[in-house]
């Protein structure tokens, strides 16, 4: 139970830090984050009650950090509601390859989780931000261009989805450099009628 808690702490830390350090600087690594790659390794790795807590608590202590601390912003909004559905269904996908670990499978996994992510948190934009219009128009300017006066939403996309790749590729690297179980002693020793 230790290893989830440092990885908790260590990612909630990673958001904040990385979030504040790049918050004057719109073209910096914004949305560059472990969170969904933790949603769907966990998923895979970890005790089912640990993986759906684990990516949760993750991003609420980060958000709350952000938003109230940082940000200065309210913690609960309308579009904050979006981020939560995406990740828990960043997780169904995990428990989906539970016992079908594969580095391309997972990768797959985790371009597929980071364009749902997209599509999702987007839309939540857009039915949230009085600024888009309420059209089918307006839906594509909150997938592609965004708002004036911010990068596009593609430049958004972009960091997500190598965010993803990467932190699941050291997720799924380092479970699979980790030490065998031991077998228990008893099970070691042959049976004396053998």
């Amino acid at each position: 139970m230790i290893a989830p808690l440092v990885l908790l702490l260590v990612v909630v830390v990673f958001r904040v830090v990385l979030g504040i350090a790049g918050s004057a600087d719109m073209t910096w690594l914004h949305n560059f984050s472990p969170v969904a790659a933790v949603a769907l390794c966990g998923a895979v790795y970890l005790p089912r009650r640990v993986a759906w807590s684990l990516p949760l608590a993750i991003l609420l202590l980060s958000d709350i950090a952000l938003n109230l601390f940082h940000y200065h912003v309210p913690f609960f909004t309308m579009e904050i509601l979006p981020r939560y559905f995406a990740l828990a269904m960043i997780v169904g996908l995990g428990f989906a390859l539970r016992g079908k670990v594969r580095i391309t499978g997972m990768l797959a996994a985790a371009l597929a989780g980071s364009l749902v992510f997209y599509v999702i948190t987007n839309t939540g934009s857009w039915i949230g931000e009085p600024a888009y219009a309420k059209t089918f128009g307006g839906w594509l300017q909150a997938l592609t261009t965004g708002l004036p006066g911010y990068p596009s939403t593609w430049f958004f996309y972009r960091n997500t989805l190598a965010s993803d790749l990467i932190f699941t590729a050291l997720f799924v690297g380092c479970m699979s450099f980790r030490a065998p179980a031991r077998e228990p002693e008893h099970k070691l020793a042959p049976a004396p009628w053998a």
